[in-house]
């Protein structure tokens, strides 16, 4: 990622500040099917952010790896974890995902949320372990136009066509899919 980019987020994420342990949370978009997701294992969480997700996973039992780009964010993670009881469960790292997807063993759920990198979709598939869930959730161009970080109508399908495709949705600029490996 340019330095520019990483500066820009890491500047968002200072004027938001720490986020509180209330909102903690599935993203909304997965609200109706939380119960899928499951209570052990292990769960990569990317391009993270402040953690609201992993926390949210971390609570539900799992152990979690959040990676974003932000040293900011990822200090958020880390403080939120640790305010929410969940600390050990959660270990937090700074990533550049330009440099693709660090290796690693294949979890029980990868979550990605607001955030589309298509050079990784294979890489990505591969860290699910059989059985294991994806989500994620990203920007759209449909009811939205195009954009630089937008995903194409049915793109989010189209790209995970190998995984048994359990719910999708698109519309109102945003996409969404849960698959299981």
């Amino acid at each position: 990622m340019v330095e520019g980019d990483r500066l820009r987020w890491d500047e968002r994420y200072a004027s938001l500040g720490p986020p509180g342990v209330r909102a903690v949370a599935v993203p909304d978009v997965f609200a109706a099917h939380a119960d899928v997701f499951p209570t052990t294992g292990r769960a990569l969480d990317l391009a993270c952010g402040q953690g609201l997700g992993s926390v949210w996973l971390a609570r539900r039992g799992l152990e979690v790896l959040g990676w974003d780009v932000s040293p900011v964010a990822v200090g958020h993670a880390r403080d939120l974890a640790r305010r929410s009881g969940v600390g050990g469960r959660c270990r937090f790292e700074v990533v550049d995902f330009d440099d693709g997807l660090p290796a690693g063993p294949p979890v029980e759920v990868v979550l990605c949320h607001r955030f589309r990198d298509p050079r990784l979709d294979r890489a990505v598939i591969a860290r699910v372990a059989p059985g294991g869930l994806l989500a994620v959730a990203v920007l759209s161009e449909v009811g939205r136009g195009p954009g630089p970080y937008r995903a194409a109508a049915g793109e989010l399908p189209r790209a995970f066509a190998d995984l048994d495709v359990l719910a999708t949705g698109e519309g109102e600029g945003h996409a969404w899919l849960l698959a299981r490996a």
